[in-house]
């Protein structure tokens, strides 16, 4: 994609050559007579580099780069004046300049300083999107949430994470099970060690036992060299057992050993050997019930039972919705090549509305399809799978209109103070992130009584 350049000067001559000059080189140019007009084209957004002469009418080079700055801390801005000194280049550079050029411009020269200015940028933007998946992939703290519901299991993963306790986790079917036992794993000192999720409804009955602790060559019907388990291959580290309430009564016995003596015997093996596992179950049954019923042993479920983390449901935390939103846009915006900018206010109000049987994976699925059809810079209510009569539709508070403007509101607070934390504070790029004017932000601040530091 050719990098975006706005060219700043009061003299039109200068202007037109630059623009030429640089349109030759490969770059996506405009022009701009002052600094107010360039500014204006830097709010609209997608512009790698300013160059600009110091000295104009009204706004300066050196204001405008001011200004820039805090519109698009991103964007490169470099000065340029035919009444230079080695102080104003120093104070140019100090005031945050990328570059300093002197009039008349050596074009070759600038061609040069340019494409380093411009590579630069590309480096930065491609660290920051290696880093943001490092985070989304390993680290706890990129799970989308800050609902009180959430802030209550993050202390408890902080608690629980380092120790070698084993953990139930329990919720629905979409509500990030393997999100939250993947971020007690990170959060303990087996963090370098591997996490191997099974899933145990996935697993033939007749396989459990070869899957989990592995078997000798010959000691079945097509077991034709020995084969490691999933505890072997989770030996130092985290094994995740996603829906456990489907593991066959037969094998929850054995599993219960293993726990019990963490040793594991192979298939066809004549003795065991042990293991240095740390167990993470999840289910989305109700185990006291599947116990009450016979379906599931009263002594495993104590022995998983020790540190219980309760998901909440996407109903239970929709104060996170319009952050899981964001998150999903801006990624499906990423892999779909797309300019999404956000959610029309009437898409978001049947968003907020919608029962969310399927949690968040309904949710990230509703939009994957939404961001594939959309024709809009913001999803609109026709790109929604669903209508105002639909089923989907929750009925809790259909007919309470100042329920639904209480939950908009407090919804409002939750975003505008998540974006605050994401910019440090910094108003400015905060409005502009959120696509509104400053004075915008200051008064929604003042009226959910928020400051820079929340």
């Amino acid at each position: 994609m050719k990098a975006r350049i706005i060219i700043t000067d009061d003299e039109e001559n200068i202007r037109k050559t630059l623009a030429f000059f640089l349109r030759e080189e490969g770059y996506h140019c405009d022009v701009a007579e002052s600094g107010a007009q360039a500014l204006e084209l830097v709010r609209e957004g997608g512009i790698d580099l300013v160059l600009t002469d110091v000295r104009m009418p009204g706004m300066d080079g050196v204001e405008l780069m001011k200004q820039v700055h805090q519109w698009s801390p991103e964007t490169l801005v470099v000065l340029m004046t035919a009444f230079a000194s080695v102080d104003t280049a120093v104070a140019a550079l100090r005031a945050g300049a990328a570059d300093y050029f002197l009039k008349p411009l050596d074009f070759d020269e600038l061609a040069v300083r340019v494409r380093t200015l411009v590579h630069r940028q590309e480096l930065l933007r491609e660290n920051r999107y290696l880093r943001e998946v490092i985070d989304r992939s390993f680290n706890f703290n990129f799970i989308i949430g800050e609902s009180e519901p959430m802030k209550r299991i993050y202390k408890m993963i902080d608690k629980v994470g380092p120790t070698r306790s084993t953990v139930l986790i329990t919720g629905p079917s979409g509500s990030g099970k393997e999100l939250i036992a993947r971020a007690l794993h990170q959060h303990s000192p087996r963090k370098d060690k591997p996490v191997v999720a099974v899933n145990c409804g996935s697993i033939p009955e007749p396989l459990f036992e070869s899957e989990l602790f592995g078997h000798k060559k010959g000691s079945f019907t097509g077991a034709i060299a020995d084969r490691d388990g999933y505890f072997v291959l989770a030996n130092g580290g985290t094994l995740f057992l996603d829906e456990i309430g489907e593991l066959p009564l037969a094998m929850q016995v054995k599993l219960l050993r293993v726990l019990q003596d963490s040793e594991v015997k192979p298939v066809g093996a004549t003795a065991g050997h042990k293991v240095d596992v740390r167990i993470i179950a999840a289910t989305n049954r109700i185990l006291e019930k599947e116990v009450e019923e016979g379906r599931f042993r009263e002594d495993l479920f104590y022995r998983l039972n020790i540190i219980r983390i309760n998901l909440p449901t996407l109903r239970e935390r929709a104060d996170d919705i319009p952050l899981l939103c964001r998150h999903f846009i801006e990624r499906f915006n990423r892999e779909f090549r797309k300019s999404v900018k956000g959610i029309r206010s009437d898409a978001m109000s049947m968003l907020m509305r919608h029962a969310w049987r399927g949690q968040i994976r309904e949710l990230e699925n509703v939009l994957e399809r939404a961001m594939l059809l959309t024709e809009s810079d913001y999803l609109l209510p026709e790109d929604l799978p669903f209508g105002e009569s639909a089923d989907g539709l929750n009925d809790v508070a259909s007919d309470d209109a100042a329920a639904l403007n209480d939950a908009v509101s407090s919804f409002e607070r939750q975003y505008i103070q998540h974006m605050l934390h994401r910019f440090n504070g910094n108003r400015s790029e905060t409005a502009r992130a959120l696509n509104i004017d400053p004075s915008t932000l200051y008064r929604k601040m003042e009226r959910h009584q928020l400051t820079e530091n929340d």
